[in-house]
């Protein structure tokens, strides 16, 4: 059998953690943001984990 092909889409914008986890980061950060808080867009630059349900989908678009 052939090695499995990574998603080079989804390689570019999920990173896998230490411990197997995925982390993504915030959307709706690039533009309009003057109507944003400066909160809301402090807040929008941190990284997030991947819910469960969509782990097991991105866990086959980036083999280990």
């Amino acid at each position: 059998m052939s090695k499995m092909k990574t998603h080079r889409g989804s390689a570019k914008r999920f990173k896998r953690t230490g411990t197997g986890k995925i982390k993504r980061y915030h959307a709706f950060k690039s533009h309009i943001t003057g109507k944003k808080s400066p909160k809301r867009i402090r807040s929008l630059r941190k990284s997030a984990l991947v819910s469960s349900g969509d782990q097991k989908r991105i866990d086959n678009m980036i083999p280990r």
